[in-house]
């Protein structure tokens, strides 16, 4: 008989999607070898695939999602509601939890650039509430590199789930915990217009550097503008593209409405540099068609500060680099950064220092054969990331006989903080009024 696995993403998948939405997708399709698969999505999909079933379902909803995980023989999910997480530990499902975004890095980074209010703190706590209660009760864990699997060693070690019988059979303890990256596209990109005689005031001899991806408040966009704007007094032909600011589904928090987004299109009209020099995509380009825009760039450029986030994150916009053989400039700090500057690839810069930006971006642009160099480094990275070679770890892990039992340790204590938790955050967004009446809604729900 075959067995039935549920994949659940938090972010939106469809013909226009961001990271995490990509992961759960390839996820799924790749489970579908071995599973009858079920991808559960946050939000109406426009995307339809014949391996899987996809469905539309709020992963949030601690009622729902309970009841829609029972009869999976495997659930695999960045994080859930926490009652559905003890319901899982005490079930025969294997589970398996994405930390492949260590969220309550990326919240710090987040809040640190937006107004403080209860509201926000509120959130916080829950998250980092649900991140412990991830780790107590998963039966094994995937992250994208080392570095972050050292972290995470660290949080399930401070968990209890470290111990004698399991380092007896897995001394590697990659049973309970292993890598597996973001992936790359087998397929090549296909070229076609997107920047060059398309977007105004971008000509066809213009050298673009290309922003892959959003503008979150952990990325240092400020630094790349100054620099662009220094270089742009002696060379005419210079144009930024920042890639999308806009969530690919409208409302999602963080874009277009992050700090950071807001700082930066202010620096550029500050600067005169707007729709002259930079340039903003205020919407979303669709998964299918951003390999054109990579095509068209003569170098990525991606920055971010020096801060704990920038430690343990993957800049998984990076990998759409490799895969269309765009060169790179970075900031360093970032594990995949690091190791496209190692190979080759690409060329970093010191953290918020504009005249090392300027001298890294000058050097590439300025030297054909380095350029030539650093596209042919980025094709020999490429295959070693392609996704039916990164999730093969997935497929071990999916196994029952691989994967250490699930426990239940913080079943009390988690419980009675997520109930207080949920009730405060529904009175600081409804009053309490709202909040009794949908206190009372899920009850009659359930």
């Amino acid at each position: 008989m075959t067995r039935k696995a549920l994949v659940v993403s938090n972010d939106h998948v469809g013909t226009s999607m961001a990271g995490p939405g990509i992961r759960s997708y390839r996820f799924a399709t790749e489970l579908a070898q071995q599973f009858d698969v079920t991808l559960v999505v946050p939000f109406a999909t426009d995307l339809a695939d014949e391996r899987i079933r996809i469905v539309h379902d709020n992963p949030w909803d601690p009622a729902r999602m309970t009841a829609r995980v029972r009869g999976f023989d495997l659930v695999v999910a960045q994080r859930l509601p926490v009652p559905t997480m003890r319901a899982l530990a005490r079930s025969a499902t294997r589970t398996i939890y994405d930390l492949y975004a260590p969220l309550t890095l990326e919240q710090l980074a987040l809040d640190a650039r937006e107004t403080t209010s209860s509201i926000r703190g509120s959130m916080a706590r829950l998250n980092n509430l649900t991140q412990e209660v991830v780790l107590a009760t998963g039966n094994a864990f995937v992250c994208a590199g080392e570095r972050q699997r050292d972290f995470w060693l660290g949080g399930l070690a401070n968990a209890g789930r470290l111990d004698a019988e399991l380092y007896r059979h897995d001394p590697s303890l990659r049973r309970l915990i292993d890598v597996v990256p973001f992936g790359i596209d087998p397929e090549p990109p296909t070229a076609g217009p997107a920047l060059r005689g398309v977007v105004p005031g971008i000509g066809p001899d213009d050298r673009i550097l290309l922003w892959p991806g959003g503008i979150w408040n952990w990325f240092d966009p400020l630094t790349v503008i100054r620099a662009v704007h220094e270089l742009s007094s002696r060379r005419a032909d210079l144009r930024l593209f920042f890639l999308g600011l806009r969530h690919p589904v409208p409302g999602v928090p963080g874009m277009p409405h992050a700090a950071m987004a807001e700082e930066a299109v202010a620096l550029a009209d500050e600067l005169g540099l707007r729709d002259r020099v930079v340039f903003f995509n205020h919407g979303w380009v669709p998964y299918a068609e951003r390999g054109r825009y990579f095509l068209e760039a003569d170098l990525a450029v991606s920055a971010h500060f020096d801060d704990v986030e920038t430690r343990f994150a993957f800049r998984t916009r990076l990998l759409d680099c490799l895969w269309a053989g765009l060169p790179v400039v970075t900031t360093r700090g970032d594990a995949l950064g690091d190791l496209v500057v190692a190979a080759g690839a690409g060329r970093a810069a010191e953290f918020g220092d504009v005249h090392g930006w300027v001298e890294a971006l000058e050097s590439m642009l300025d030297d054909d054969a380095a350029l030539q160099r650093a596209r042919e480094a980025a094709g020999r990275l490429r295959a070693s990331f392609e996704w039916s070679r990164v999730l093969e770890p997935l497929h071990r892990l999916a196994d029952p006989s691989t994967a250490p039992p699930a426990t239940d340790t913080l079943a009390r204590t988690a419980a009675a903080r997520y109930l207080s938790l949920r009730l405060r955050i529904g009175y600081e967004q409804h009053g309490m009024l709202g909040a009794a009446r949908r206190l009372l809604g899920r009850a009659a729900r359930r």
